[in-house]
């Protein structure tokens, strides 16, 4: 993948998802990179499966990239994505109020906003296909039973101007590309200790989604999650949802 401010992006006044989108253009033939971007999505969807609530006023994009590696190293990207929207909004919101939740949701003052979902597909090549699905709460942020929710517009000065998915995709597609370019040409290293300075609940105690509890120690250089657990060992967790006992995220 290459840099390309000039990165095409389909705008849509609706679609079912803008990841389901991606892939029907990418099983039609369109070469990516690209981005899909729709003003409302009727079935938009989160990690675990999770429906994301998808009202006009939000930006709900995907894009299309192709890499020549493994799955494993793909889902790195996850964290790609998520240091791209705090990079992005903080042009127009407090950046000290953004955090990142383990292993890719963007806070604000600890409720959620913005999330990412990767999805990858082999090709006949070896080469894979990655979808980065990114939400972001502009103006509206959805009442949700299981947590916090925030828009920036909540943290914008108001006298700004208003905040669009259409001036906001832009920005975000140039600050993941930079991330990723980073990632490509010098490693995990980098884009690690970027997402650990924002960690939200870092030294917290955790419940992962598995029941496995512990201390929130560290990231792993792969991007596993570092748990300290009572007896003292430190265990690595993947993949899942992780809860925090203040609650946040």
């Amino acid at each position: 993948m290459l840099v390309d401010k000039s990165t095409p992006v389909r705008h849509l006044a609706s679609t079912d998802s803008t990841n389901s989108e991606c892939i029907r253009l990418a099983n039609a033939g369109h070469a990516a990179p690209f981005w899909v971007m729709a003003d409302q999505q009727t079935r938009g969807r989160g990690r675990l499966h999770r429906n994301w609530s998808s009202k006009s006023g939000n930006l709900y994009a995907s894009g299309l990239y192709s890499f020549e590696t493994s799955p494993e190293k793909l889902a790195q990207l996850g964290f790609a994505a998520a240091l791209a929207v705090i990079d992005a909004v903080s042009a127009y919101m407090p950046v000290d109020v953004l955090q990142l939740k383990w292993p890719n949701d963007v806070l604000a003052e600890g409720s959620k906003l913005a999330g990412v979902l990767l999805e990858s597909f082999p090709q006949d090549d070896g080469s894979y296909l990655l979808v980065v699905g990114i939400g972001i709460n502009i103006t509206h942020a959805p009442q949700l039973p299981d947590r916090k929710t925030a828009c920036v517009g909540q943290f914008q000065n108001p006298t700004s101007r208003q905040l669009t998915p259409v001036k906001l995709l832009p920005d975000l597609i140039a600050c993941f590309e930079k991330w990723v370019l980073n990632w490509q040409q010098k490693g995990f290293g980098e884009l690690r200790n970027a997402w650990m300075a924002k960690a939200y609940g870092f030294g917290e105690k955790i419940m992962t989604s598995n029941k496995i509890e512990g201390r929130f120690e560290d990231m792993s250089e792969t991007g596993g999650l570092l748990l300290r657990q009572s007896s003292g060992q430190v265990i690595e967790i993947s993949a899942g949802e992780v809860y925090f006992a203040t609650g946040g995220g």
